[in-house]
């Protein structure tokens, strides 16, 4: 699939904003530990992907009830889902002046069709070195899924199958979508927002 920016203008895709706040102390003293002069692009990137994917855990796999939006609550909860996930590492991207944008796919939300839909979160990264966009899905691995830092074959955390109408949808947006954001923070609860509350479509 060709990936499609929203903004043919890089820097959109390195501002910072409400839920993308890199300024914040805390996503600061993360950037210091994370990152050194030395790093490439690349390398940077593969730590920042690896850092969310890994020690932010997804609420829904480990069935906790706090909802988190903002990359720095997301730090500093160690927590969120996709949507969250994909904020915090768009600011540590975006700190670094690697442009970092929003993607989103279709996909069911547990097993089957009659079970629901919901829409998921990833990102889109642009590499200089390479000079073309990536997909990244720090969702969170587990049984079943593998998501891994690829710059040639996508190694996603899944693969929508077309005939259950699940699907990839092309654009790399500069902000996250204003449903994925609405969503969390209408909610107190992540567990029951999970089950019955995530916007289906774009």
């Amino acid at each position: 699939m060709e990936l499609i920016p929203e903004s043919t203008d890089l820097m959109d895709y390195l501002k910072e904003l409400d839920v993308v706040n890199f300024s914040h102390p805390l996503i600061q003293k993360k950037i210091n530990e994370l990152f050194h002069e030395g790093q490439s692009e690349m390398e940077k990137a593969k730590i920042a992907f690896e850092f969310v994917r890994d020690e932010i855990s997804h609420s829904w796999d480990i069935q906790s009830t706090r909802v988190t939006c903002k990359a720095s609550e997301v730090l500093y909860y160690k927590e969120g889902i996709c949507y969250a996930k994909a904020n915090l590492l768009a600011a540590l991207l975006r700190s670094q002046g690697i442009p970092t944008g929003f993607c989103y796919q279709r996909l069911m939300l547990f097993d089957t069709p009659d079970q629901g839909y919901s829409l998921h979160a990833l990102n889109g990264v642009f590499l200089k070195s390479l000079n073309r966009w990536i997909r990244l899905d720090a969702r969170g691995n587990k049984k079943g899924i593998d998501s891994q830092f690829s710059i040639d074959e996508e190694k996603l955390a899944f693969t929508p199958q077309e005939e259950f109408d699940e699907r990839d949808y092309p654009i790399i947006y500069a902000k996250p979508h204003p449903k994925t954001i609405a969503v969390l923070e209408e909610h107190t609860d992540a567990l029951e927002m999970y089950k019955n509350h995530l916007p289906e479509y774009l």
